[in-house]
């Protein structure tokens, strides 16, 4: 009997592609069959690789997603392909495929050498685009699929002619540094909003805009020539508005070049710091962490990870790593937040971006192409990724080379999550030392000692590089960009680094190391001082008191709070729970977090602000609904107000909490053992509904009451704040986004982000009103963003009224001295007086305090 020929046969351009529409198999077995039998008639394989396909489904699911599946051979019997070829098989009314996976595009594979990379590749693209397949299951045009199949985003690096689509644009690249990690990812952010398929093409070069890994292999340079095109929907528009974000990075990047610049002269002369008097040999860099430390020097020697091959089902292997990429995605979303909190946008950035590299669809082909084969999960990720980061550093920028070890370091986290066991780790020294390394990944630095490791020189990153921002939150002095040379420092050299300057002394005399410790003695001296006084109140000389509270994410940090001056936790960020896991935490889970986060205080207040999803967070098992502009759309009370699947669960969780762990004679106000906040309020009714809900909930579990308070956080909660503190308890102020809001700037917009200073006076004279709004009905206020944090901002705040400050746990010693060294009566009229300025340098200057003031 012969083999029913198929409706299509595509032309000769690559693997022969063989299409059959309409397709109704019985069974899954009878769509390998059909499809195998289309192969063998076209002559690409001999019947038996048929068999060899049923084989595999025995031993692994080849469903791959989204209704398309890719049935092929075993790796063994790959000797019966005599011809690249795929057999497609629409199947309009789907085929069960396993465990209720429903099939509608077979897309059987028969190839020879490393053809199905390419076609997974297509693949995992294609089923991103949920709309074509959706064409693709009922298209009556056998072309339509043969072009799906066939067409290709540009490569991330083509051989021969290359040819640019319909609509161009011609550039050269005028970023000093080039073409790196942070501007890339602003382009595929821009890319992925426009339908039309954007190309960026050097030389005969050619990369696809939309992925990260490919515009980073292109390796431009400062002054290379590129052309920017575009095809498809809308590409006019699609070009104008890639073209606007190409060039409208220009400016940013300039200054920061020249920022560094900046520094790096400076580095080479004298220094405002420290300075030796003898002449030891000086590798200079840039300060990342300022503190000068003293000790030997060691070099870092990354232990290699072996990764075992353990082949297992691809549907099981397929479902752990999805289930890590996850995982590791949200992990570095709650990273990223938590940075950009603390320490702004521009670092947070490098968090963002490295959640693209592994995002990358050329990445996950790749790895699921080596499962595919047989290889087992994480052997195939790990393989994956060192064939990317290698094709990264073969391309000779230093830039890049870094984002390869960006590349190795998340990937190193995803790995974690695939088999714990795996988690890497460093030969590190016994003794204090000074920690030489190339660069070194956020996971490498997060995970160092500070008793052991005293100091950090790289030779490649900048100051807001990740190793500088842990190195900061650390407390360890740090230099980074320090070249090469730093490499090639033996073991133990003696050494004083400052990380002020960003200055490392080798083999100082005696004399010098006497002077850097006399220096550091008197730096200390201040530093010292605060810690000591940290557990006095922040009571101002004239007697004014200020309630200081830390910024905690969960039970484990509250000891370090406490330890730093604490007087409880000022806000209790509650959508860690959700971003730092793979699913939504029960009712339960997050009532055995409160309490928890109750016990370690001891009846110490505590604030928690509910789930605050949208704008910037967005947590994926939530599934919430696509948005063009997330920060004015659904977040905060918004999202809880149409969630009450996420809400209850949670208020049920506080309110049990409070049962089991604060008494009823508990103090009121801000002296509470447990408050509740709502985010993202903008009117009234949503704080008379919220109120109604939780007072429902209260009265079902028996709980005690408990203060409720908003966040104020958008100009409309600050103007109409006295309508606001009628129906509620407490106001907290976010700075940063009231800022946000206030100032017209978009927290993710790279190029206005320094402008968004909270020190603005429109934001202050907010703030004043929300004060005077919360007096009229005798609530307090507290402010838990940035601007807590900083001495003077803590001034000006206590000046406008504020009776509560919550931040970062080590900013605490610093705020407290400098309000108990301040009068109430002088801070009121300072605050006054920065109201009245002009603009946030205005204000700033006004700080007589500040260095060089």
């Amino acid at each position: 009997m012969l083999a029913p020929t198929p409706n299509f046969s595509a032309p000769r351009t690559g693997p022969r592609l063989l299409v059959r529409l309409n397709a109704a198999p019985a069974s899954k077995e009878a769509a390998i069959r059909e499809a195998a039998s289309l192969l063998t008639a076209a002559g690409c394989i001999d019947a038996a690789y048929g068999a060899s396909m049923l084989r595999r489904e025995d031993v692994s699911n080849t469903y791959l997603g989204h209704g398309v599946v890719i049935p092929h051979g075993m790796v063994d019997d790959r000797h019966w392909v005599r011809e690249s070829g795929l057999a497609v098989l629409q199947v309009p009314g789907g085929i069960e495929w396993h465990d209720g996976q429903v099939a509608h595009l077979v897309v059987a594979i028969a190839a020879q050498s490393d053809t199905h990379i390419t076609v997974l590749r297509r693949l995992t693209r294609l089923i991103q685009d949920e709309d074509r397949l959706e064409r693709l299951r009922s298209t009556a045009s056998e072309a339509e699929i043969a072009r799906a199949l066939t067409e290709d985003s540009a490569a991330p690096a083509s051989t021969g002619p290359a040819t640019d689509l319909r609509q161009r644009f011609d550039w050269t690249v005028d970023y000093p540094t080039g073409l790196h990690a942070r501007p890339a990812s602003h382009w595929v952010e821009t890319a992925r909003t426009c339908p039309a398929r954007i190309q960026v093409r050097h030389g005969d070069a050619v990369a696809d805009a939309k992925n990260l890994i490919a515009l980073l292999q292109l390796g431009l340079r400062c002054g290379d020539e590129v052309t920017i095109s575009a095809e498809g929907d809308d590409e006019a528009g699609a070009l104008a508005k890639i073209c606007a974000a190409v060039t409208g990075l220009s400016a940013g990047e300039k200054a920061a070049a020249q920022r560094a610049a900046e520094a790096a002269a400076k580095a080479a002369g004298p220094v405002a710091g420290w300075n030796p008097s003898d002449k030891p040999r000086v590798m200079a860099g840039l300060g990342a962490s300022p503190g000068l430390t003293i000790g030997p020097v060691h070099v870092l020697a990354a232990a290699e990870i072996v990764v075992p091959d353990e082949p297992e089902p691809l549907t099981s292997g397929a479902d752990r790593l999805h289930r890590a990429l996850a995982t590791t995605g949200d992990q570095l979303r709650a990273l990223a937040d938590d940075t950009e909190r603390r320490l702004g946008k521009a670092d947070a950035g490098i968090f963002k971006a490295q959640g693209e590299l592994i995002a990358d669809t050329d990445l996950i082909t790749l790895a699921c192409q080596l499962m595919v084969e047989g290889h087992g999960v994480a052997f195939a990720w790990n393989a994956a990724v060192e064939r990317m980061a290698g094709q990264l550093s073969a391309l000779g920028n230093p830039v890049l080379a870094a984002r390869a070890a960006d590349l190795r370091d998340v990937g190193r986290r995803v790995l974690a999550q695939i088999d714990p066991a795996l988690k890497s780790g460093h030969d590190l020294p016994d003794v204090p030392c000074i920690l030489i390394a190339p660069d070194l990944a956020p996971s490498d630095t997060a995970g160092l000692d500070p008793a052991r490791v005293i100091g950090l020189a790289t030779a490649q990153g900048g100051p807001t590089s990740h190793t500088a921002i842990l190195a900061r939150t650390l407390g360890i002095p740090a230099m980074v960009a320090g070249g090469p040379g730093l490499l090639a420092i033996e073991n133990h050299t003696r050494a004083i680094l400052d990380g002020t300057t960003g200055r490392l002394y080798l083999s100082p005399s005696e004399a010098d190391i006497a002077s850097a410790e006399a220096w550091r003695a008197k730096q200390r001296e201040q530093a010292e001082a605060e810690a000591r006084e940290r557990a006095q109140p922040a009571q101002t000389r004239d007697g004014h008191r200020v309630a200081v509270g830390g910024n905690v994410n969960n039970p484990d940090q509250v000891p370090l709070a406490l330890d730093q001056g604490a007087e409880g936790v000022g806000l209790m960020r509650t959508e860690f729970l959700f971003l730092e896991r793979g699913d939504t935490p029960s009712e339960d889970d997050q009532y055995a977090t409160y309490s928890a986060m109750l016990k370690a205080l001891g009846g110490r207040p505590l604030i928690v602000r509910t789930l605050d999803i949208g704008g910037d967070k967005q947590v994926a098992h939530l599934h919430l609904p696509r948005e063009e502009n997330p920060f004015l759309g659904v977040r905060g009370a918004r999202l809880l107000l149409r969630r009450p699947d996420l809400m209850e669960p949670q208020l049920r969780a506080l309110y049990r909490a409070a049962k089991d762990h604060v008494p009823a004679d508990a103090p009121k106000g801000k002296d509470a053992p447990l408050s509740i906040m709502m985010p993202m309020i903008t009117s009234v009714p949503e704080v008379v509904k919220l109120r109604e809900i939780c007072e429902r909930i209260r009265q079902e579990i028996g709980a005690p009451e408990v203060p409720l308070g908003i966040m104020i956080e958008v100009p409309a909660a600050a103007i109409q704040a006295d309508a606001m503190a009628r129906h509620c308890d407490f106001f907290s102020i976010g700075t940063n986004d009231l800022t946000q809001y206030a100032l017209a700037i978009d927290r993710q917009n790279t190029d206005l982000a320094p402008e968004a200073d909270s020190l603005h006076p429109a934001v202050l004279r907010l703030i004043h009103m929300t004060c005077e709004g919360a007096a009229r009905h005798n609530r307090f206020v507290g402010v838990c963003g940035g601007i807590a944090g900083d001495p003077f901002g803590a001034c000006l705040l206590a000046g406008l009224g504020i009776d509560e400050l919550s931040m970062t746990p080590r900013d605490l010693p610093g705020v407290k001295a400098r309000l108990r060294a301040s009068d109430m009566a002088e801070l009121k009229a300072l605050a006054l007086r920065a109201c009245e300025q002009e603009d946030a340098a205005a204000v700033r200057a006004l700080d007589t305090n500040a260095p060089g003031a």
